[in-house]
């Protein structure tokens, strides 16, 4: 049984593909076709659930050093599965906001234009929330947020009396602040994820790997999180 009281964003960390594949004796990056299914999977428990919002660690700064096989693999992955969520006609019949968000200029340009087509196709839907972390790191967020400020300054756009949490946040890739956070894989860090953002988010880590997460397992977290007294600092 769900709690009534569901958080209206989750981050979660994808973390585990690779484990899994070579527990199964496949190539390390093969989980990632796993994982990618398991995210098919998690748009439906959302739209079941009343999640409205959900960013997702999908690729990080750090994973530019990937060896150029998986890196490669991993291009060809997502290429195929953006493209077939742009074609999805649950997309637009459900209203889903596809969102992007990162250095998404470090990718091929092939890439970058079919996130960008994605984005504006879903601009204005505003019934449920997807954010991709591509080339994301949450140092590299803060940075990119403090060159955009200084612009703004520079060119008398802003005072720097002005410069509070709304306007830094309000100059983030992600302007939202997740309500819980759930890592997969056994790891018990957030790995440079959402570092701003995630100042009160509640944390849930799991010892499965992202393709082994089951809609119970989703359901658990959010029971967990319902239970939890959010004080914010009171």
């Amino acid at each position: 049984m769900i709690s009534p009281n569901v958080p209206k964003h989750i981050g979660i960390i994808l973390d585990g593909n690779r484990r899994l594949a070579r527990k199964l004796m496949l190539k390390p990056w093969k989980g990632h076709e796993f994982g990618a299914r398991k995210v098919e999977k998690l748009f439906e428990w959302c739209k079941e659930l009343n999640i409205k919002e959900i960013t997702l660690y999908s690729f990080s700064i750090d994973n530019f050093n990937r060896p150029k096989e998986e890196f490669d693999f991993l291009m060809k992955l997502f290429m195929e599965e953006f493209t077939k969520l742009k074609n999805d006609e649950r997309v637009y019949k459900d209203k889903l906001k596809v969102n992007f968000i990162g250095r998404l200029h470090l990718f091929p340009e092939k890439f970058q234009n079919l996130m960008n087509e994605l984005m504006e196709l879903t601009k204005d839907h505003d019934k449920f929330q997807v954010n991709f972390a591509m080339a994301y790191g949450g140092r590299e967020e803060v940075i990119d947020a403090t060159i955009k400020i200084a612009k703004q300054i520079k060119e008398g756009k802003l005072d720097i009396k002005q410069i509070n949490k709304e306007t830094f946040s309000k100059n983030l890739y992600l302007n939202s602040n997740p309500d819980l956070i759930i890592r997969t894989g056994g790891e018990k860090r957030v790995s440079d994820f959402l570092n701003f953002q995630a100042g009160y988010s509640e944390l849930i880590f799991l010892e499965k790997m992202w393709p082994e997460f089951e809609k119970e397992d989703f359901v658990e977290c959010i029971n967990e999180y319902s239970r939890r007294q959010r004080r914010f600092g009171r």
